[in-house]
């Protein structure tokens, strides 16, 4: 078991790990701050909401629902020449987060769209009646209301958000499904292998658990 331990390139697995961190925490609050907006925004344009507009909801909703079927390995090399435009190279952490952004605002977005939907409307309509404007309807009554189910749409998102890092490491942009491919896949070494699937379950059960405390902290009784 010390052998086994001792084989495995640590400096690389932290390393990497690191880099999957950075990728997560950059990607999810590009997403936190794009797609909370969206979302608001197709539940306020959607059908007898505050600012019914059916064409440019079919319309925004469409798009999300393309960006949300294309599956993350095509969206990663689709968007290689945009990503290299953005952040001047495909590779590493930086040439990640741009596809990693794309594919994760839409999916948080139209849950957040659900979260809102979920609201009694009977609070929207007593706001309306006590004369709030739509910006203090949504962010007095709808957002704090939405919460707890904002919060575990972010869960959901930041876990599916673990497995398309590690899917990154296809095309060479580094972390734990790089340090996997290249040494577990390439080079036959199953140790690491190991060792980087036990990290990402890790990972996934903290953010899972700090999640579900999160929605219990603010869910109100």
């Amino acid at each position: 078991m010390m052998a086994w331990l001792a084989a495995l390139p640590w400096f690389e697995i932290a390393e990497a790990t690191l880099d999957t961190l950075l990728m997560l925490g950059a990607s999810m609050g590009l997403t936190l701050l794009l797609g909370l907006p969206l979302g608001a925004l197709l539940f306020l344009t959607g059908n007898r909401q505050l600012l019914a507009a059916p064409r440019f909801y079919s319309t925004a909703s469409f798009v999300v629902n393309v960006l949300r079927s294309v599956p993350f390995i095509i969206l990663l090399i689709v968007m290689m020449p945009t990503t290299e435009f953005i952040t001047g190279t495909s590779l590493g952490v930086p040439g990640a987060i741009p596809p990693l952004v794309v594919s994760a605002v839409p999916f948080f977005a139209r849950l957040v769209e659900i979260a809102l939907k979920e609201v009694d409307r009977g609070i929207i309509e007593a706001t309306q009646a006590m004369g709030a404007t739509t910006r203090q309807i949504v962010l007095g009554a709808l957002l704090p209301e939405a919460l707890p189910g904002i919060l575990a749409a972010l869960t959901v998102t930041a876990i599916a958000l673990v497995s398309y890092t590690a899917m990154s490491g296809a095309i060479g942009a580094g972390g734990l499904g790089d340090l996997a491919i290249r040494y577990g896949y390439h080079r036959y070494q199953h140790n690491v292998m190991v060792v980087t699937v036990l990290l990402l379950l890790l990972l996934v059960q903290g953010l899972q658990m700090a999640g579900d405390w999160l929605v219990l902290r603010f869910t109100r009784r």
